[in-house]
């Protein structure tokens, strides 16, 4: 069997450190409400965990991202454009979420990748394994943690799966596809040129 073309993570430190600020402006663009938000665009800091995972090396990445959006959440609580509701007891848990979906990005782009169509639903299995890990993480833990629920019981959280975990899902999908579609291309056009240094 031969190997299979793979595209990720991102070769170059050119490469590299583009993906990083990119991820951080789509982060910083959809976080929150502030002065760089786009109120009409969903939240994209699932898919930017799991595109940090995919395409960069380095592991302290997953910290930096996260000093990044709590840096978000708690300028937007300075600023009152949002309220205290979401930074309780329980925001720890949101360290947990977005190490799984860091992982789940580096475990695929390491061990699952391919640069082919076949791989789709290798992506697609990947993304709702790890969606649904963080779903657990982040609103299991707000939700019996925050102390905001006095009568929170397993009865009561799955209740409210079926409203917000599809949502979820399905940014987390479109975001991540488009990513790693942009990645795929940008190493396909790095490879035509020998001195390009985006991948």
């Amino acid at each position: 069997m031969s190997a299979a073309p793979r595209a990720l993570p991102l070769a170059s430190a050119a490469g590299q450190g583009l993906a990083g600020v990119l991820l951080a402006a789509l982060m910083i663009c959809t976080r929150g409400q502030h002065f760089a938000s786009v109120d009409a665009l969903p939240s994209a800091s699932w898919a930017v965990f799991f595109l940090a995972g995919a395409l960069l090396r380095p592991m302290w990445t997953l910290p930096l991202f996260f000093v990044l959006s709590s840096a978000l959440d708690l300028g937007s609580l300075a600023a009152g454009t949002i309220s205290d509701w979401c930074v309780s007891p329980a925001y720890w848990a949101l360290a947990l979420a977005n190490a799984a979906l860091w992982l789940g990005g580096h475990v695929y782009a390491r061990r699952l990748h391919e640069a082919r169509w076949r791989a789709v639903p290798r992506l697609a299995g990947v993304l709702v394994l790890t969606a649904s890990v963080a779903y657990l993480l982040s609103k299991g833990g707000f939700y019996f943690f925050s102390g905001h629920y006095p009568g929170a019981d397993l009865a009561g959280f799955l209740a409210r799966v079926p409203h917000y975990y599809p949502r979820a899902l399905g940014t987390l999908a479109g975001y991540v596809a488009v990513g790693l579609a942009l990645a795929v291309a940008a190493r396909r056009l790095a490879a035509r040129r020998p001195q390009g240094a985006l991948a």
